[in-house]
């Protein structure tokens, strides 16, 4: 690979790396033609970009973009792919589901909502990661709550109490 090929595929992963904001940095090395096929099929339906990538072109893309944390170079070893995602979580489950009937892929790291996990003992607590738009749901849900109680409180038998005092006092008035 001559150093202008390398640098277009830099530059291709750091375009990558940037477009999308989760990575999972894995190895899927043994895994026969027809399983890396079936894989690259379920990424594919999933919304997951696969690409094999060498370790030295991945770090200087890493570091190009500036999210070359030391953990994140320390796994570059081995057979190294990679899976791009727009949702957090998809490649975790994903992951999951596959190693049912497989052993690989292994999770050697991730990018996830600005974190880095790292080792594929990370994989059940990736699974489990909320997006920050169901957090924000959450949130938004647990304020709504006590509104909630209150307008079925101002409907119910308190709130014809509550109406009936305020007509007397305008009454009054």
């Amino acid at each position: 690979m001559t150093k202008e090929e390398k640098a277009l595929v830099i530059d291709s992963l750091a375009a990558q790396l940037n477009e999308y904001p989760h990575f999972y940095i894995t190895n899927i090395e043994a895994l026969n033609a027809e399983k890396t096929a079936s894989l690259r099929r379920k990424c594919f339906e999933n919304g997951i970009k696969l690409i094999v990538v060498k370790n030295t072109l991945l770090r200087k893309a890493l570091e190009r973009v500036e999210k070359a944390d030391a953990d994140l170079v320390g796994v570059l070893e081995g057979s190294t792919s990679i899976m791009f995602a727009q949702t957090g979580k998809a490649p975790a489950v994903l992951i999951k589901e596959f190693r049912k009937s497989n052993d690989k892929p292994l999770l050697k790291a991730a990018y996830v909502e600005g974190c880095v996990y790292v080792g594929d003992d990370q994989l059940e607590a990736l699974c489990n990661v909320k997006s920050r738009e169901e957090l924000i749901g959450d949130i938004v849900a647990l304020l709504q709550s006590p509104a909630k109680n209150v307008i079925s409180a101002l409907q119910g038998s308190a709130g014809q109490k509550i109406a009936g005092i305020v007509k007397t006092l305008e009454s009054r008035n």
